[in-house]
Parts: C-alpha cells; structure tokens; sequence
C-alpha cells in the first residue's frame, strides 16, 4: 500500500473505512487511520474485483469469432463455411435502428426469444453490420465481475468499444450489471447488445430487484420462434448454402434456427453413441433409420419398429456388438427428446412408426465417406412402401442413382437392381439386371431370370439360367428346370404320339400327371 493523501486529525483516531468514488462509481476500498504523528492517511487498498483485460486485448469486430463468443455452431462439411448464410428476420430493421442509437448514445439492447430462436446469431449479425469492423468488442465469460468496466472504458482513447453479454442472466447481480454500472456506460456512450430467453426476462424484468432495474432500461426486442411467411421466402432464396436447403427441405416440425442449432450436437452424440459401455442399439436403431431415408432420399417416410428390429441384421458387426442393450432401451434412447426440439428419431404420422431427424439423414446424404446403404436395406424399404407411388418411385430412383456406377462385376447389386426394377413392374430392365448378374456368376440372379423368362414364354431362353441355378443347388431350381423339360419333353412325346409312335403314347400319361400338377396342391 502507498501513501495517497495526509490530512490533519486527532492522533490514533480511527476515521473510517469505505470507498473511493468518483462520478458515482467503484474504485478501491480506501482506509483511513490515526497516525501516532498526529496525521490522517488514506490507503488505497488493491481493488476486490478480478483485473480486466485492456482494451487494446479486445477482439476486433471485424475479426471476432461469434461462435467463440456464444453464436451456436452449425454443421460443417469439408468446403463449408463456419457459418451458414444469415437469412434476414422480421426484426432486423428494428434491432438495426436500436444498435445505431446505442453506437451513437449509448445504451443496452437486449434480444429476447425462445431458446434455439438464433439470438445469438441475430444480434451479433447487427453488431457487425452497424459498427465499424475496427471496434472492440468485450465479452466476458458469464460471472465475471464487471465492476471495473467504467474504468476500463474511460482509458479507451479514440477506440470504438462494444460490450458483449451472450445471455444477460448470467452478467446480472451485485457483481455483474448493475444499475449504476449501466449508467456509467451510457455516460460514457458503451453500447451494450445482449441477448435472453423469453422465460428468464419475465421472470427477471418485473420486480424490484436490481436485475429488473437493469432490464427496464431498453425495451427487448423480440425474436418470435416461428418463422413468417416472409422469413421463410428470403430462406428459399438462398440456394447457394447446402444448410440453409436443407433446413428447408428436412427440418420437419422445427424451426430453422432450432434444425441448424441441434444438427451437430444429434451427429456427434449419433456417432459418440457406438462405444459399447454408451449406447451401441440406439447407435444401429438411428443407422437402421438413416439408411431407410437414404433409400427413399430422405422424403418423410416413416418405418415400424418391427421393419428396425429386422434390419439390424443387416449389421451384424453392429448388432454383435449391441448385446447389452435391449432394443426397448436403444429405442428409448433414440427417440428421447433433446433441447426441447427433437429425438434423434421422431415419431410418423402413424402410431408406433419412426423416422430419423432430418438432419442426421442430410448429414450422411452429403457426405462423401459415409458407410454404403446394406443392399438388403433397398428390398427391405421397397417392400414396406408398396403402393406408395411417391415413395415407390423414390427408391428406384435412388437405387438406380447410388448403385448403377457399380462394377458389372458385382453380382450382388445387379441382383438388388433387377429385383427393385421386377417388384415395380418394369419387367425388360429387371430381365436386363438379372442375366447381366447371372453372367456374373450370381446362382440367385440365373433363377430369377429363368423365372421372368418363363413368366413370359421364353421356355428356352430359361432353361440354360435354371441350369446355372440348378447345378447351384438351389432346389427351386432344380424343380423348375425339371417342370421345363417335362413341358418340352411332353410337347415332343405328343407329336410322337399323334405321328402313330407306340412308345410315345405310353408314356405320355405319366409325363401329364407331372406337368398338369400345380405346385401350390402339393403336400409335404
């Protein structure tokens, strides 16, 4: 401690403890005492509150990172910019005029809405539109003690200066924001841009405490969670960000803010899920989900629990993997609710269906390394969705899209290809996917184009694939290849017969009752 100031007094006469003040604000805490000499010295003890960083520490506008100082983070593939694309909202031109007065004058704006309402990205948007870049901008974690702010402004020179306070709640209170502090600011023309949830401002706002003095400073402006017509047509006119699509597309029941907001916390907590001592089912149960929508291209088409129960064995590394967690407790997990927004599964329009998130389902969409579609997941999709004409039509497309780069090599896909392209009906190109699999050496491909040939009167043309599939030893097979023979050798032994060949007519009465009976009246 040093010396600052000697008055005359009384000896050893305590005079007081208290505070230095100067235009009404907190410096130190100050001690006076009798000296034995007969003089009075005023000590000027160091400050309770923490140190500040000097202005000259404090990020420029210009080159702040807003996601460092509150705004959420939205997903963020290879090539993409941190941040989506702002679409502008109704309130814009409102909160423009307020950050301009408060620039100018001085002042605190406060942003309220609903949690995931993009407050964050909003405000900060309209401190950097309307304050020059060169500004500097302080904001400080939430608790830290603001009493030395006046004091750190006041040595700021020429410098423009902005203070930053991302959820008000947490800067409020005898340390924080304060009445007086405020005032200060405003004397000395601070802008302060700041942001609340709806909840905590009305319970904060009316009453008598200081936090309600603070707040009754600026009226809020407002930021409404649902989006308005106008909002959501300045959105579909920014096709030029992938994010911003997709939320427009795949966002379901959420708002745009709320479907960018939570999109990369559901990936990574998906993803982090697999680990076995986490929750590997619900891990699946989402991946079951995804690649359902991938085959559909992600249109809202939601699955029974029974068509996610069955595909898990799509996975079985997966599905090993998953033993000590039911499918009850995956899918509980899964379909939980997160943020108050969504599950990483929502429920379909019809009970006990669900479909995943729809950004989950667009973050594997676009990315490049994402795992293959199972192929037995296209029949198992197709399946589900008969008679389903949109839906139906979907999965050819995506099918044919994501498979037909295939090497003609792989018997497996052109089997899928030609099975998607026989259920739907286009029988020439099932046939053409089905021969081209079984030159390929596929056993299951040579039947069932031995089977669409003879479906079709192309007995001869069937028979070499039943072969293939016969000598496979697959048993279908093996009878129709025999019902084949015994039609052609029947319709060879009747021209005999009918020419007068003795042979011919004996045995023409057993060979009937081979080809004249039905498969479907034999008992086993």
């Amino acid at each position: 401690m040093g010396v600052s100031d000697e008055r005359e007094a009384p000896n050893d006469t305590v005079v007081g403890v208290g505070n230095s003040v100067s235009d009404g604000t907190f410096r130190a805490p100050v001690v006076q005492a009798g000296a034995v000499n007969g003089g009075v010295h005023t000590y000027y003890g160091q400050p309770h509150f923490s140190v500040l960083p000097p202005v000259s520490e404090w990020p420029r506008l210009d080159t702040a990172d807003p996601i460092a100082l509150g705004v959420r983070r939205a997903r963020r593939l290879p090539g993409e910019s941190p941040l989506p694309s702002y679409v502008e909202r109704d309130c814009d031109a409102e909160l423009a005029d307020r950050v301009r007065k408060a620039a100018r004058f001085g002042g605190l704006v406060v942003v309220t809405g609903g949690p995931l309402s993009g407050k964050s990205r909003t405000a900060w948007v309209s401190l950097s539109a309307n304050l020059s870049g060169a500004t500097r901008v302080f904001a400080p974690s939430p608790g830290t003690d603001l009493r030395g702010l006046p004091a750190a402004f006041r040595v700021r020179g020429e410098v423009g200066c902005a203070l930053w306070l991302d959820g008000l709640e947490a800067h409020l209170g005898e340390h924080g924001l304060t009445p007086a502090i405020l005032a200060e600011l405003v004397r000395l023309r601070v802008p302060v841009l700041a942001t609340m949830d709806d909840e905590v401002y009305d319970a904060r706002r009316f009453g008598a405490s200081g936090r309600a003095e603070v707040l009754s400073w600026a009226d809020p402006v407002e930021l409404q969670r649902a989006w308005s017509r106008d909002e959501l047509l300045r959105l579909e006119g920014r096709g030029d960000d992938f994010r911003l699509l997709d939320a427009e597309f795949w966002r379901g029941e959420v708002t745009v803010p709320e479907y960018l907001a939570v999109g990369p916390e559901l990936m990574e907590e998906w993803w982090r899920a697999r680990r076995p001592n986490a929750h590997p089912r619900g891990h699946l149960l989402v991946r079951v989900a995804i690649d359902l929508a991938r085959c559909v291209g992600g249109d809202e088409v939601a699955f029974s629990v029974d068509v996610l129960n069955r595909a898990q064995a799509l996975y079985p590394e997966n599905a090993s993997a998953s033993v000590g967690e039911s499918f009850e407790e995956g899918l509980a997990w899964a379909t939980k609710l997160r943020h108050g927004v969504t599950g990483l599964l929502v429920s379909g329009a019809e009970k006990g269906t669900w479909a995943v998130f729809g950004s989950l389902f667009a973050d594997v969409y676009e990315r490049s390394d994402s795992s293959p579609v199972p192929l037995g997941m296209w029949v198992i999709a197709l399946q589900e969705v008969l008679g389903d004409q949109e839906a139906e039509e979907a999965i050819v497309y995506e099918a044919h899209r994501t498979l037909t780069p295939c090497d003609e090599t792989d018997s497996d896909t052109l089997l899928v290809l030609g099975h998607i392209n026989a259920v739907i009906g286009a029988l020439d190109a099932a046939e053409s996917w089905y021969r081209k699999a079984a030159d390929a050496g596929n056993a299951e491909a040579a039947l069932a184009a031995g089977e669409l040939l003879a479906a079709v009167d192309k007995v001869a043309e069937a028979i070499p694939y039943f072969e293939t599939a016969a000598e496979a030893g697959i048993a279908d097979a093996q009878y129709l290849l025999g019902r084949a023979l015994a039609d052609r050798a029947q319709d060879w032994l009747t021209r005999a017969a009918e020419a007068g060949h003795p042979a011919a007519k004996l045995a023409l009465p057993p060979l009937r009752k081979v080809t004249e009976t039905r498969p479907d009246t034999v008992k086993e």
